[in-house]
């Protein structure tokens, strides 16, 4: 059974490293439109009657 230091300081590791992400902190000054917007989705298909 691992010991509650090491346990302790794995979590502190983990925590600390933050999943890898690095650099400034990016907040967009205001909202844009999307580079690619989805395109518009196909019609329905026209309703058959049968006699």
């Amino acid at each position: 059974m691992p010991s509650p230091v090491a346990t302790l300081a794995l979590a502190a590791a983990l925590l600390l490293t933050g999943c890898g992400q690095m650099g400034p902190l990016y907040l967009p000054g205001e909202a844009s439109a999307p580079a690619n917007p989805a395109p518009a989705p196909a019609p329905a298909p026209a309703a058959t009657t049968t006699p």
